[in-house]
C-alpha cells in the first residue's frame, strides 16, 4: 500500500480522519488507509464482535493482575513479561494498539480508575509503564499511554477540575509521563477531567510539554466520549476523538468553514493519525510473531 501524506487528502478527507470510525477503529475510507483498531487495556484485552445473530459480545481474554500489584513487584523485566503476553492477545484477537498502560498518580483512593494506575509514587509509575510499552511494542502492538493527566477523582469525573500548581504537575504529575515517553509509545490518551479549568482534551500547555520536552511524536487521542469541543481539541493537539460522535463532528466541519480552525492546524493532527496507521502496520510486519502458550511460560520462568 502506498504511504499517503495530507498532500493526498482533501480537507473534507482529513477533517474526516480526525474523529475517527466507530468504536474502536480509526478511519480508513474503504482501504484507502490502513485501518488501526484498539482496544481495552491494560490488565488484559476487551476485544468486542457481533456474532452470527448481529449482537455485539466480548470475547474471552486473559485477565492478567491488576496494575497496583504488578508495580507493587518493582520488577520492570516483569512489566516487560506482561506487555510482551498482552501484545501477543492482541494478535489473537486482531487488535493494532493495547490501550495502556495507565501511568496516572493514584491520588484518592476511590478514584474509579485506580485499578488501571501502578503507583501513588512517580518514579515508579515511569519506570514500570516504561517497561510495560517496551514489553507490548517489542511484539509488534502498539501501547496507549494514558490517561493525561491529573485524572484524580471518579465523582462528577467528566466535569471535575484537578487544581494544581506547575511544581507540583512536573514533581508528580507529570513525571510518569515523561519517564514513559522514553519508551516512545504511538500514541497516548488524555483524560476525562480538567486540569486547572481546561478540559484533559484540550489541555494545550500539557500536549506542548509532552512533544516539545518529553520527546513524544505519536498520536494523541481523547479518552471516550471526553470531548466538549472538537475544533478545540484539535487546535490543542488532541488528533482522535474517539468514538466516533456525528454533533461534533459536523461542528467540526462548520467551524472549518467558518475560519475557527486553519488547514495547516487540521494537516498536524492528520499527519499524526497517518504515521500512526503506517507505523502500525510496520510495526507488525517486522515484529508481529504470536507465541505459543509454552513459549510464554518459558519466558516467565526466566524473571
Amino acid at each position: 500500500m502506498k504511504r499517503l501524506t495530507v498532500k493526498d487528502l482533501s480537507v473534507e478527507e482529513k477533517l474526516r480522519l480526525l474523529c475517527s470510525k466507530g468504536f474502536w477503529y480509526t478511519m480508513d475510507f474503504d482501504g484507502k488507509l490502513p485501518s488501526v483498531s484498539v482496544s481495552d487495556g491494560p490488565v488484559g484485552v476487551r476485544a468486542e464482535r457481533k456474532n452470527e445473530k448481529g449482537e455485539t459480545i466480548t470475547l474471552p481474554s486473559v485477565s492478567y493482575p491488576s496494575a497496583q500489584l504488578l508495580a507493587n513487584t518493582w520488577n520492570k523485566a516483569c512489566a516487560k513479561l506482561m506487555g510482551e503476553c498482552l501484545a501477543d492477545d492482541c494478535y489473537e484477537k486482531n487488535v493494532d494498539i493495547l490501550l495502556g498502560p495507565g501511568a496516572n498518580i493514584k491520588r484518592y483512593a476511590l478514584n474509579g480508575r485506580n485499578f488501571e494506575y501502578f503507583s501513588e509514587d512517580p518514579l515508579l509509575a515511569g519506570e514500570i509503564a516504561e517497561s510495560y510499552i517496551n514489553g507490548v511494542q517489542s511484539r509488534g502492538i502498539g501501547a496507549c499511554l494514558k490517561h493525561f493527566c491529573c485524572n484524580n477523582m471518579e465523582y462528577n469525573r467528566f466535569e471535575q477540575s484537578s487544581e494544581v500548581d506547575e511544581r507540583t504537575l512536573r514533581e508528580i504529575y507529570y513525571l510518569p509521563f515523561e519517564l514513559a515517553c522514553r519508551a516512545k509509545p504511538v500514541s497516548m490518551m488524555s483524560a476525562y477531567n480538567r486540569v486547572n479549568g481546561q478540559y484533559a482534551s484540550e489541555y494545550k500547555k500539557g500536549f506542548d510539554v509532552l512533544r516539545g520536552e518529553f520527546g513524544f511524536d505519536g498520536a494523541m487521542y481523547s479518552d471516550w466520549e471526553a470531548v466538549r469541543n472538537r475544533t478545540q481539541s484539535a487546535k490543542a493537539g488532541c488528533d482522535i476523538e474517539f468514538p466516533f460522535n456525528e454533533n461534533n463532528y459536523l461542528q467540526f466541519v462548520a467551524d472549518y468553514k467558518a475560519g475557527k480552525i486553519s488547514e495547516e492546524e487540521i494537516d498536524a493532527c492528520a499527519e499524526r493519525v497517518l504515521n500512526l496507521a503506517y507505523t502500525c502496520k510496520e510495526m507488525q510486519a517486522g515484529k508481529g510473531i504470536k507465541r505459543t502458550v509454552e513459549e510464554r511460560l518459558e519466558a516467565s520462568q526466566r524473571i
